[in-house]
């Protein structure tokens, strides 16, 4: 979601200035990854520590709302918290702290504006490893800072080039740019620890929320201050208001070196202090050496053979990105504040927050269900428990408040699937219960949840109005884009109705399933467009067609479509291929507007060119587009519809050509990373197998791009992916395929097929005309909703 991004064919600097270290066959996995990939071009990855799935995150602050980019020339601080790829401004930067020498003068407010001490650093010698980064600023006579993390602390520590006396400027009331604060403060608590609060924005225009801190050292200080936004008093101990300018000086005597432990908490100062206790005060060494040793078991879930070194790095990398959120939201105690603002605890399972459903559900949920099936059940307590506390279920949940971010019904995808994958085991009533009331009903006005605001034509009409001028909560409302939230809704009942057939809920499941056609009701077959004719359509109240004041209606264009066109929303509707081949006008005219969609004939050409130049590359170039958008997510799964019609070489064909965008360099994320949503594309794609319909439990198949994947499941069995002769450089296609030594000719596996432990051998061609696998009758899933 919100994405900018410009494609470059050519890495930004070459791989080895932000790959420390380059061999050929790592032995070590960390060594595949560069977490410098994103940082550069709206990526909005961040470089430097976390632990999996972390709280708290440390990590540069540069001139980017996402904290970093690999272009600055200056660090501002280093925050303690950060998203990681999310599209809007306020992301985080929090508690911004950087070390500095020199003297200073703290009657001038500026002295303490960080981006006026900023200091500018090299990219010579800088690291970015899972659970370590490191860099060396060449201001204030030189110092290298590291640091590494906990789940809910992080440490830096900083090594002096100079002798004599040194600081730590500790800064509240800044953060990330665009990252707005409206009140701080600060608290020395003794001579080696600061504690304090920050109120700052949620994402995407959301209300403010408090983050509580509290920050250690290894030595120390023998003097400090505080300042305010009228400049600082030295020996002050507190500083707390509104905006501006606070923060807290601290003045170490020839150090050397100095060690910082930060906790957070969303709770309270207490639990900032506990968590703090519980993970902190450490030496840094081997808090690093542990946090990397998780890093390294989580990222060996899955082992590659094969490839390039390049080619593992973009694997592992985006491995090691779908596996830094949800982030954990409890503190150590298992106290965490909740969507009713009150306080509670989660005993004997974590309790997770930041949600990015619109992005998530459509791959990285599945990636996370599927390698992790413990820690999906309590993400799926998570969000239940927002709808105990909140009353409905979120969007776009961004600490302890929805966003009303993004527009569709997400949040039933998301569960459906963790229901299909058997994360909800305990739940499946509870959730069942919550995701029909979100399905057939309206938040209140008092409610701050938005839901599905276009429910009321929906359930009555069978669309969503298009209205721009719609009221709205937050950030987006259904109406203001009636069209795809019409799309989004019939996807998300038809993923409900699979669940409620499962549930034994038969009458509910045939209702949800008729839902599943209702894309159907917006179809409008008088549309041509480059020689097709057939298009969805948005429709305003009371049921007309809408047409632009300025012209005829054209589905190349923006209206009633949430960051695309109808030429890219005409694919979510993967639940009914039957009905939309007919709609298009059979297979054959199907397959030639897809053909069309993806420049399929240049594609086979020149696959690396065609993605730069004819596909949507352009910054934020939602509309007035009728190619394939691999930058954001509204038509992420459409490469496997030519395997849905019976065409699954061109899948691969399509797939290999868009794995020429990811790359070993600060630009090799497509679009906004949208909290690990588009690197979790990738990793499912290289394997050669994607979950393209929600709730199915289906995995459609194309080429892997490795020569051999072994992914190992929680259960202790194994999934093998076996493609000899895979190369990444060239268009290759499935020629056969023997599922555990059995010959299969269907495009698809079953999740049952895949928990159960499967090897599944690929033989690949180049030659299309002999990939004739899987083409015939039967070799495409069903269409759950058809």
């Amino acid at each position: 979601m919100k994405k900018l991004v410009a494609v470059l064919a050519a890495a930004l600097v070459p791989a080895a200035v932000v790959t420390p270290v380059a061999a050929a066959a790592p032995v070590d996995v960390l060594d595949s990854v560069n977490t410098f990939i994103g940082t550069q071009d709206e990526g909005n990855t961040f470089p430097g520590a976390s632990a999996p799935f972390g709280m708290t995150q440390v990590s540069p602050i540069g001139s980017h709302y996402a904290g970093y980019q690999y272009t600055d020339t200056a660090i501002r601080g280093f925050g303690h918290f950060f998203l990681s790829g999310a599209g809007c401004w306020e992301q985080g930067g929090l508690v911004s702290t950087l070390p500095r020498t020199g003297t200073f003068d703290p009657g001038q407010p500026s002295t303490f504006d960080q981006t006026k001490y900023a200091s500018p650093y090299t990219h010579d010698g800088e690291v970015g490893q899972p659970g370590y980064y490191k860099v060396h600023l060449t201001g204030y006579g030189g110092i290298d800072v590291e640091t590494t993390a906990t789940t809910r602390t992080g440490l830096e520590r900083y090594t002096f080039d100079q002798s004599g006396p040194a600081h730590v400027f500790v800064n509240t009331g800044q953060a990330n740019d665009k990252e707005p604060v409206s009140g701080s403060s600060v608290r020395i608590v003794d001579n080696r620890t600061v504690e304090g609060t920050v109120e700052s924005q949620a994402f995407c225009g959301g209300k403010p929320y408090t983050t509580y801190f509290r920050t250690t050292f290894d030595k120390p200080f023998t003097s400090y201050g505080t300042w305010s936004p009228t400049g600082g008093t030295p020996g002050s101990r507190e500083s707390a208001g509104g905006a501006g300018l606070r923060g807290a000086w601290l003045t170490f005597d020839n150090p050397g070196s100095v060690t910082a432990s930060t906790a957070i908490s969303y709770v309270d100062a207490d639990g900032a202090r506990r968590n703090l206790a519980a993970e902190g005060n450490r030496d840094f060494d081997r808090v690093k050496a542990a946090t990397q040793r998780t890093w390294r078991q989580e990222l060996s879930s899955v082992d590659i053979t094969g490839g390039t070194s390049d080619k593992r790095t973009v694997f592992y990398t985006s491995l090691y990105h779908t596996l830094l959120q949800p982030l954990t939201g409890n503190d150590v105690d298992g106290r965490y504040r909740g969507f009713d603002n009150q306080v509670h605890r989660a005993v004997g399972w974590t309790y997770y927050q930041y949600f990015s459903l619109w992005d998530t559900y459509r791959s990285q949920n599945q990636l996370l269900a599927l390698l992790r099936p413990g820690r999906a059940h309590d993400i799926a307590q998570s969000i239940l428990a927002i709808h105990d506390q909140g009353g409905w279920l979120p969007r776009w949940a961004y600490a302890n408040q929805e966003t009303n971010t993004m527009t569709g019904d997400p949040v039933t995808p998301f569960l459906v699937d963790l229901w299909r994958f058997g994360a909800l085991r305990g739940l499946e009533g509870q959730a069942y219960q919550a995701l029909l009331q979100n399905s057939t009903q309206i938040p209140p006005a008092s409610s701050p949840f938005q839901g599905r605001s276009g429910n009321e034509s929906y359930q009555a009409n069978g669309f969503v109005q298009y209205d721009p001028n719609f009221p709205k909560k937050g950030q987006d409302t259904d109406p203001n884009h009636g069209a795809s939230a019409t799309l989004e809704y019939a996807l998300a009942d038809c993923s409900l109705s699979i669940m409620a057939r499962g549930l034994g809920k038969t009458k509910d499941a045939q209702a949800l399933a008729a839902k599943g056609q209702n894309y159907r009701v917006l179809w409008d077959s008088t549309v041509t467009d480059r020689g097709f004719t057939g298009f969805p359509r948005p429709k305003v109240t009371g049921g007309d067609w809408f047409t632009p004041a300025d012209g005829p209606y054209t589905p190349e264009g923006q209206d009633g479509f949430h960051e695309g066109t109808a030429w890219q929303y005409q694919w979510l509707t993967q639940q009914d291929i039957p009905g939309l081949v007919q709609r298009m006008g059979g297979q054959q005219a199907t397959a030639a507007r897809l053909d069309d969609f993806f420049a399929y004939s240049d594609l086979l050409a020149d696959p690396a060119k065609t993605v730069r130049e004819e596909w949507v590359t352009g910054p934020y170039n939602y509309y007035n587009q009728f190619r394939y958008n691999p930058n954001n997510e509204p038509d992420l799964h459409s490469p496997w519809m030519y395997a849905l019609i019976g065409q699954p070489w061109k899948t691969s064909t399509v797939v290999r050509a868009a794995h020429t965008l990811f790359t070993n360099a600060p630009n090799g994320v497509t679009g906004n990373d949208d909290l690990g949503e588009m690197s979790a594309w990738y990793v499912f794609s290289a394997l050669g197998l994607y979950p393209a319909v929600p709730g199915t439990g289906q995995f459609v198949l194309s080429a892997p791009e490795f020569a051999k994947a072994v992914v190992h499941l929680e259960n202790g069995r194994s999934v093998v992916l076996k493609a000899g002769g895979a190369d990444a450089s060239q268009l290759q296609y499935v020629q056969g395929l023997r599922v555990n030594g059995v010959p299969s000719d269907r495009a698809y596996v079953s999740l049952e097929q895949l928990t159960r432990g499967s090897t599944l051998d690929f033989r690949l061609t180049t030659d299309a005309a002999k990939a004739t696998w899987a083409t015939g009758p039967g070799g495409a899933p069903p269409s759950p909703c058809g």
